[in-house]
C-alpha cells in the first residue's frame, strides 16, 4: 500500500489523499472470510494514511455504507502494523494484493523497491492482483534495459475520463492512463464507475473502487 497522504499536482499543491478506502476494505473481508491471513506493507513501513474522502457517505452510496466502511477499517490491525516493503518475501505469501488511492501516484510509481517486488511477483507465477490508481506502480516495475516488466499486458485501471469526473485531470501532471500506455500496457478500458475486472496470465487488475470486491473474488477463485 501507499505511504503517504498527498498526491502532488502539476502547480506543486499537496493534495490530500492516501489509500482508497473501499479497495483496502472490500478486499480485506473477502481474502479474510476465505480463510486467508493479509499483511499489510507500505515503503518503509510506515502506517497508511487513508484518504478521507473515501469515507464520505457520498463515496459508499450513503451514510450507512459510509459508516460500516470506517468500522471495517478501524478493526483491521494489520493497517496499524504494516511491515517494510523492503522486509517482503514472497516465499512467505501466496499472492499479492495492491490497493488504490491517488496515493501510489506519488510514491509506488517510482519506488524501485516495490518495483522489484512486482517483478518479483510476476515471475513467481503467483497470484498479484492491482486496482484503480494502483497499477501506477506497475511505472517502477522495469527489467534490464529499461523495459516495463509489464509490456504488452492487457489491464484495468483508473482512466482519464473517470479522473476528468472526479475533477483532477486538469490538475495532475500526469494521468495514470496515459503512463501506462506510454509503457507499453495495454489499458482496457471500461464504463466510467462500473465495474471492469482484466486478467492476463498471473495478473489480476480492477478499474475503479467498483472493482474492488469483484478482483479479490477473481484472485480467491485461483487460489483455490
Amino acid at each position: 500500500m501507499t505511504g503517504v497522504d498527498y498526491w502532488t499536482l502539476a502547480d506543486g499543491t499537496k493534495h490530500p489523499t492516501g489509500f482508497w478506502a473501499e479497495e483496502a476494505v472490500g478486499p480485506f473481508e473477502v481474502f479474510t472470510e476465505a480463510g486467508y491471513e493479509v499483511v499489510v506493507a507500505t515503503p518503509g513501513g510506515v502506517i497508511p494514511s487513508v484518504d478521507e474522502g473515501s469515507l464520505s457517505a457520498e463515496a459508499n452510496g450513503g451514510e450507512k455504507n459510509a459508516t460500516q466502511v470506517k468500522a471495517t477499517l478501524d478493526s483491521i490491525t494489520a493497517l496499524r502494523h504494516p511491515i517494510a516493503l523492503g522486509d517482503v518475501d514472497l516465499d512467505d505469501y501466496v499472492a499479492v494484493f495492491y490497493a488504490g488511492g491517488h496515493g501510489p501516484m506519488e510514491d509506488l510509481a517510482v519506488d524501485h523497491t516495490s518495483g522489484e517486488l512486482l517483478v518479483a511477483a510476476r515471475d513467481s507465477g503467483k497470484p498479484l492482483a492491482i486496482v484503480c490508481h494502483g497499477p501506477a506502480a506497475m511505472l517502477a516495475a522495469t527489467i534490464e534495459g529499461g523495459a516495463n516488466a509489464f509490456s504488452g499486458y492487457r489491464v484495468a485501471a483508473f482512466t482519464n475520463a473517470e479522473e476528468s469526473q472526479a475533477g483532477l485531470a486538469d490538475k495532475a501532471e500526469w494521468l495514470l492512463e496515459d503512463r501506462l500506455t506510454e509503457a507499453g500496457i495495454q489499458v482496457e478500458v471500461g464504463d466510467p464507475w462500473e465495474s471492469n475486472v482484466v486478467t492476463d496470465r498471473g495478473l489480476v487488475t480492477g478499474q475503479n473502487p467498483a472493482s474492488s470486491r469483484p478482483l479479490a473474488a477473481e484472485m480467491v477463485s485461483r487460489l483455490a
